[in-house]
């Protein structure tokens, strides 16, 4: 019976340019599980020197509820959320950062990608890890009846959407459009918009955002209200 070589062994028999490509940097495998937000939001205040008592008064919130969140207590809403990340003069998307290395290339398994749990649902970052994140792509999961706000949301550059799940309203210029699994959304950013969760379900979609400006931050003025 022939023994199968083991990955090692199989590591070994390839050339030297096989053996390059295959421990080549250029792209991460993005690790399986959810990111931790208590951990994070612990390791960007220790790495702005602040007491918990500090961040609370920059904030506006408890000290309690700020203690409650990094233990892993209780989930932050994506409003608190973004009250912590202005204090800490952070996008939102920094709690997503790992420790894993900036790259030009992500590749993101089924299953694996970074994901935060709000009051109101899921953010999962599909683009964790690239070098030059001009393009936010995301993963959303709304409750129902849950959305962005009554206030209009108005950035840079253009977004992109695509319904998964359930149905979506999204509203331009006061014209609703209605998007339902399969159908997409595609608008330069600067005109008025908000979107809502407009059935009891669960609702998912594809968001992706590209902002023409680099201090733009869309994902706070997406979750900043969400309602």
């Amino acid at each position: 019976m022939t023994q199968k070589p083991s990955p090692q062994d199989a590591k070994k028999s390839l050339s030297p340019r096989k053996q390059h490509r295959a421990s080549s940097k250029s792209t991460v495998m993005i690790p399986m599980g959810e990111v931790n937000v208590g951990r994070r939001l612990r390791e960007l205040r220790a790495e702005r020197d602040l007491s918990i008592r500090a961040l609370a008064e920059k904030s506006g919130l408890a000290i309690n509820t700020l203690s409650l969140i990094e233990n892993g207590k209780t989930s932050p809403s994506v409003s608190t959320l973004q009250q912590i990340a202005a204090a800490l003069d952070v996008p939102i998307t920094a709690f997503f950062e790992t420790n894993t290395p900036s790259t030009k290339i992500v590749y993101t398994k089924a299953g694996s990608r970074p994901s935060a749990d709000f009051a109101h649902g899921t953010l999962a970052d599909l683009g964790a890890g690239m070098a030059d994140p001009a393009v936010q792509p995301f993963v959303i999961t709304l409750e129902s009846n849950r959305g962005s706000g009554a206030n209009p949301i108005v950035h840079t550059g253009h977004e992109f959407v695509y319904c998964l799940e359930g149905r979506i309203a999204y509203t331009l210029e006061e014209r609703t459009y209605l998007l339902e699994p399969g159908d997409s959304l595609l608008f330069e950013s600067h005109l008025p918009h908000r979107w809502q969760n407009v059935d009891a379900q669960q609702a998912q979609a594809i968001l992706i955002m590209y902002p023409s400006d680099e201090h733009d931050h869309p994902t706070e003025r997406h979750f900043a209200s969400a309602a």
